[in-house]
């Protein structure tokens, strides 16, 4: 049985998609795993396809120490759409999000993420990674370089484009974060637990 793993995100300025795609890329390269990637736009008129999955992983640039406008759009719709149905009940979750700051309150966004999983009674998905560049060997080569446990988070500086940003190592971040979730989604399946 093919584990369905769907990306949710928003993405302004490009950046965030560049994470998000490569979260998908994370998640196709488990067998017998699948991405389904849509925007916040695209997931108002998809919702079946998020009931049907195994797996949701909810992706924002963060403005202000919060989720975007459009992110949080789609997350307050779901309201009487998903959640009095409790339709995703069960499901693993997780997010990640991008910035220009090397924090940027990030984990504000995340922690968003994760009560917005937790009142759709989801299953929350650390990233699973320790923090990287935190020793004087370290390097901003290293996976998790911004040290975030919650999720995926990235650094794109405001200026860059963004076939320039976020660095490779953020997007390698993305990859095992859709990895992840898409390897316990199969091992919790194969436990019959969701």
């Amino acid at each position: 049985m093919i584990r369905s793993v769907a990306i949710v995100y928003h993405s302004n300025m490009g950046h965030t998609e560049r994470v998000a795609h490569a979260v998908a890329a994370g998640v196709a390269s488990v067998e017998g795993a699948s991405a389904i990637l849509m925007t916040v736009a695209e997931a108002q008129s998809r919702l079946d396809e998020l009931d049907a999955a195994h797996a949701i992983i909810f992706g924002a640039p963060t403005y202000m120490g919060s989720v975007s406008a459009e992110m949080k759009a789609f997350m307050d719709s779901t309201s009487r759409k998903v959640y009095l149905r409790q339709s995703w009940k069960d499901k693993l979750a997780a997010g990640f999000t991008n910035s220009g700051a090397w924090s940027g309150d990030k984990l504000l966004t995340l922690i968003q993420f994760v009560a917005f999983a937790a009142q759709h009674s989801m299953i929350w998905t650390s990233l699973g990674l320790m923090a990287g560049h935190n020793r004087s060997s370290g390097s901003r080569d290293d996976l998790n370089r911004c040290g975030v446990w919650l999720g995926a988070a990235a650094q794109s500086d405001i200026d860059a484009a963004p076939d320039l940003m976020p660095p490779v190592s953020d997007l390698q971040t993305g990859e095992h974060l859709g990895r992840r979730v898409a390897t316990l989604s199969l091992r919790f399946s194969l436990e019959g637990n969701i």
